[in-house]
């Protein structure tokens, strides 16, 4: 019984010791191409910008922190400020971040009174097009409108706006990164998001593949799972804020990202059935924790990466089920791609690279 014992635990140290080294030599690559991707320092624009943040942490900080490092001043206000802080700074252009419920038509005085004193307005839409009848109500206010959502750019335009054009979405390289994680944080498999009606489908049909093994789901709703009861083990808090999840996301072998469905009615406000094209920003964010994805496929997910190098996708639960089978025991595919994803990110999707195309279109010559 002892010496069974004794091997037992020689056994356990053995592979803690390797798991410990993969890991570690992975966090080493990562950081080797994140230092690699660090952008040059260039001379800030001479514009003072007043940014007007959603109230979605990710993101705001995202903006906030790129337009400081572009742009001679950048003030950071909420909607409620927005009108007093334009009349103190009288900035050279007032960016509202989504404006779905900040500024709804009922109060879309202060955007207008702003227009009348000269001041350029831009917003960008990040809901698109789940909320598109939201948004189809504001977005004439604005002098320029941004979506994420390729497919809503014709709709903006037989809106009657001038100037609409298609900005993706990006990541905050300061908070979602590679790190080192606890054993709590660690997974084969991760998913963080709202359990929509097509993704509880997907995980039911996955659920007795998944229940053998590590996995972790979080979010709301997944008390709506019809298998459950193989996966109650891998259900965590309902909501995590951005650090968490990049611990999570850095913690798994493998994070599935599959994106909502647009024509459910329940959960959207999308009347005119606008089509989803663009890739949400979790396609980012997991991919700038330095570990491998596999999503489902957007229209414009080639312009983004290269499916088989960066990342893979699937587009049914039986492919699915095939990816995550074979990359779970292909340790150096699978790392091999995670930092391509991560190179690429940081070299073309990080809210610097953004804010710099949103500014050379509303201020071409400097």
């Amino acid at each position: 019984m002892e010496n069974s014992l004794h091997k037992s635990l020689r056994k356990q140290k053995r592979k803690g010791f390797r798991e410990g080294w993969i890991r570690g030599y992975h966090l080493g690559a990562c950081e080797a191409v994140r230092r690699m991707a660090s952008p040059e320092r260039q001379s800030p624009l001479e514009r003072r910008i007043l940014f007007i943040r959603q109230g979605f942490p990710a993101i705001d900080s995202g903006v906030a922190d790129a337009l400081t490092g572009l742009v001679r001043e950048t003030i950071v206000g909420t909607p409620y400020e927005t009108r007093a802080l334009a009349g103190q700074y009288r900035p050279d252009l007032v960016l509202v971040m989504n404006g779905i419920h900040s500024f709804p038509p009922e109060h879309s005085e202060a955007i207008l009174r702003i227009r009348e004193q000269g001041i350029r307005t831009a917003v960008w839409f990040a809901d698109d097009p789940y909320f598109s009848d939201d948004s189809a109500g504001i977005a004439g206010h604005y002098d320029y409108v941004f979506t994420h959502e390729r497919g809503c750019v014709p709709f903006y335009r037989e809106l009657g706006c001038g100037e609409v054009h298609y900005l993706p979405l990006a990541v905050h390289p300061g908070l979602y990164r590679p790190m080192a994680v606890e054993r709590s944080y660690h997974s084969d498999i991760c998913f963080i998001g709202t359990a929509f009606p097509n993704r509880i489908r997907l995980i039911d049909r996955l659920a007795r593949f998944l229940s053998g093994r590590k996995v972790i789901l979080i979010g709301a709703l997944w008390h709506r799972l019809r298998r459950r009861d193989l996966l109650s083990s891998a259900l965590r808090a309902e909501w995590v804020p951005p650090g968490e999840a990049a611990k999570y996301y850095s913690g798994a072998k493998i994070v599935i990202n599959h994106h909502r469905d647009p024509f459910h009615a329940a959960h959207n406000r999308n009347s005119r059935n606008l089509p989803a094209e663009s890739i949400n920003p979790r396609t980012f964010e997991i991919s700038a924790c330095g570990t491998l994805q596999l999503t489902d496929i957007r229209g414009d997910l080639l312009d983004h990466y290269t499916p088989g190098l960066q990342l893979d996708t699937y587009a049914s639960a039986a492919e699915l089920r095939e990816r995550l089978e074979h990359y779970l025991h292909r340790e150096e595919e699978r790392r091999l791609l995670a930092l391509r994803g991560l190179r690429r990110t940081l070299r073309d999707h990080t809210y610097s690279r953004r804010l710099k195309q949103l500014l050379d279109i509303i201020f071409p010559s400097g």
